[in-house]
């Protein structure tokens, strides 16, 4: 499959989705984004729908500017996946004491740890630069550091919403980890911090769209967003490999028969900035529900509670400045899922998985989502598939 341009008013609009299934919302968003004054390219992924501030699965190339409300608040946010030594035969039948291990051992919803945890007490994690990282707290806006303790006692929690964590299994009969998560409340208040300040910017006054007020180089406003960017990244990095230390932790203890063992772990982000280069030109690409997958990294596109997973390899596709979709991408709202649909219907469309079936996750039903076969098959000249997963624990805010 290879992309559909629409045009733009400053650059076309490369889609790698049926633009007659998209939104009327999410393309006023994308032909929104496409005005501003410093942007050099824009690649539409095919899970593609209306977000708060900008459009999610967007990916951004811009010159010399970057737009926080196009990173999103979850700064960071992104998957992580480790393949086991346990083969489906290892598992129980019975999975519910195994989804109570990883809730105790991973705080969900708004929960934190009593006390931040100790990396030097989780078997294997590597420490290195957890110091360093945390001694740059000190350097993030004024208005967040009072949330210091908060953020220390968050690192290693899942959240709500679409995180989730899961034991599956994949098309070979291998068990896999998998992991959503990002940068928690100091994450999303840094975000709503910045964005504040770019709106209040004498630059952006003239944009079609308030919410996609950008820095520009060389500001010290800039300067500010990007340290606290990156930090915040780092956050959700090291919250993702915390949880990911538990989980293994968690899984070895239940399943201490069969001695598990656990592979290097898989690591991407999909809500996020990095500097790049496109045609000789340094570009700052802004991924907002995208992945990057260049020639040969690997990346996790999950599909949702009740459908498979994707462990995939980048084909290095620079037309979409080499990304890929994060997921299977929602089809209705939450409150459209909440009205549409009910507890029995989760029931119904999560059989055969271990997770929670109650009317506090309706928003998270399958059916809520665009299905991922689709999704991937719209994006075969961006990655390949290395392993199909299915879920057979999730683990839910």
């Amino acid at each position: 499959m290879s992309y559909v341009e629409i045009p733009g008013a400053k650059v076309p609009i490369r889609m790698w989705a049926d633009p007659a299934q998209v939104e009327d919302v999410a393309l006023r968003q994308l032909q929104n984004v496409a005005t501003l004054p410093w942007i050099k390219g824009l690649a539409v992924m095919p899970d593609v729908h209306y977000g708060k501030g900008a459009t999610v699965g967007s990916v951004i190339a811009m010159r010399d500017a970057v737009c926080p409300a196009a990173v999103g608040v979850d700064i960071g946010c992104g998957m992580s996946a480790v393949r086991t030594s346990l083969t489906g035969n290892d598992l129980p039948g019975d999975l519910s004491r195994l989804r109570a291990r990883v809730e105790r051992a991973i705080p969900v919803g708004r929960g934190m740890h009593d006390t931040p945890v100790d990396p030097g007490r989780l078997h294997g994690y590597p420490t290195a630069g957890w110091d360093a990282f945390w001694s740059r707290f000190g350097g993030v806006a004024e208005a967040v550091r009072f949330r210091e303790e908060r953020a220390m006692r968050q690192m290693g929690s899942l959240g709500s919403g679409n995180h989730f964590a899961e034991v599956c299994v994949d098309t070979s009969g291998a068990v896999w980890l998998v992991l959503h998560s990002g940068s928690r409340n100091i994450g999303k208040e840094l975000a709503e911090h910045h964005i504040g300040v770019a709106q209040k910017l004498p630059h952006n006054q003239g944009l079609v769209d308030r919410d996609l007020a950008v820095f520009v180089a060389d500001t010290p406003q800039m300067a500010a967003y990007r340290n606290d960017l990156y930090w915040a990244q780092e956050y959700a990095k090291h919250n993702r490999a915390v949880m990911m230390a538990l989980f293994k932790g968690a899984v070895r203890e239940e399943l201490k028969k069969a001695k598990p063992t656990f592979e290097a772990e898989i690591s991407c982000h999909h809500n996020y900035v990095a500097q790049e280069r496109y045609d000789g030109v340094d570009l700052l690409v802004t991924r907002k529900g995208a992945i990057r997958a260049g020639a040969g990294e690997f990346g996790i596109i999950p599909g949702s509670m009740g459908t498979a997973s994707y462990i995939v390899r980048g084909l290095g596709n620079s037309a979409a400045f080499n990304s890929a979709s994060h997921g299977a991408g929602r089809r209705m709202s939450r409150n459209a899922a909440k009205r549409r649909y009910s507890a029995k219907d989760l029931e119904e469309q999560t059989r055969g998985v271990e997770c929670r079936k109650d009317s506090g996750v309706v928003d998270e039903i399958p059916a809520a989502y665009k299905p991922i076969e689709q999704v991937m098959e719209r994006q075969r000249d961006l990655v390949e598939v290395v392993a199909k997963l299915k879920q057979v624990v999730c683990v839910k805010g």
